[in-house]
């Protein structure tokens, strides 16, 4: 039998490297452990209003 190796478990076995999208504590507190992660400032287009999102997506158009 070929002993293959686990691409998941490659993944696991290397250091930990985080994009943190949401709470940045969640950053700040991997940083503190040593951890590299990087905090993504984001939020939904148009405060995630429906109507406005889409009156935006016509005027990308």
């Amino acid at each position: 039998m070929e002993d293959r190796k686990d691409p998941i478990q490659d993944l696991l076995d290397g250091p930990v490297a985080v994009i943190n999208i949401g709470l940045a504590q969640f950053a700040r507190t991997l940083q503190g452990q040593g951890v590299d992660a990087v905090q993504v400032d984001w939020s939904p287009p148009a405060g995630g209003n429906r109507r406005m999102i889409d009156l935006l997506d016509k005027l990308g158009a």
